[in-house]
């Protein structure tokens, strides 16, 4: 099974996505993808380490090339954010098809787990034109987004808090 969760900033995106993967019994995986530049993103990633604690989740921190973690057969895994992850692709990596390539390396980590969970963000939404490198990275984030929609059996928009099913049928732990 694998559930895409997209919503705009602070929308409760991963409270949703921790939810799923919390009501099953595999073994859990977290794939942490924002790689701790500043204060804001070490903020960020201790909120998610706060929400995460006691949840039994075996944390592999990976901000490039995801496809070369070796994960368990059958296990769960939460992948945070397709936003961080694409960033890092195109730029700390230099990939010029970071879309292709993620969803590639989506393709290959989940085909071997029993539930795969991907969470992203909304971008391009607010019709503003931006500077080049910023316009492609949106570009490449939106085609990431619409590939990973594609393969999903799930997708779930998150609106403040509330789960919004795009695709597919809520899972029964949401209701």
């Amino acid at each position: 099974m694998f559930i895409l969760i997209t919503g705009g900033c602070k929308n409760g995106k991963s409270a949703i996505a921790e939810k799923i993967i919390c009501s099953g019994g595999s073994v859990r995986f977290y794939i942490a993808t924002m790689q701790p530049f500043g204060k804001e993103a070490e903020i960020a990633i201790n909120r998610h380490r706060e929400m995460r604690a006691g949840k039994n989740f075996k944390t592999v921190e990976k901000y490039t090339d995801i496809g070369d973690i070796a994960l368990p057969e059958k296990c769960s895994v939460l992948l945070e954010c397709m936003g961080n992850l694409c960033a890092n692709e195109m730029f700390s990596a230099g990939c010029a098809d970071p879309a292709g390539k993620i969803i590639r390396d989506i393709r290959k980590l989940s085909d071997h787990t029993e539930l795969f969970i991907a969470v992203t963000s909304q971008v391009g939404g607010d019709g503003i034109e931006y500077p080049g490198e910023t316009m492609k990275y949106m570009e490449s984030l939106g085609r990431l987004n619409s590939g990973l929609a594609d393969m999903a059996d799930i997708v779930i928009e998150a609106v403040f808090g509330i789960p919004v099913v795009l695709k597919g049928e809520l899972p029964e732990c949401l209701y």
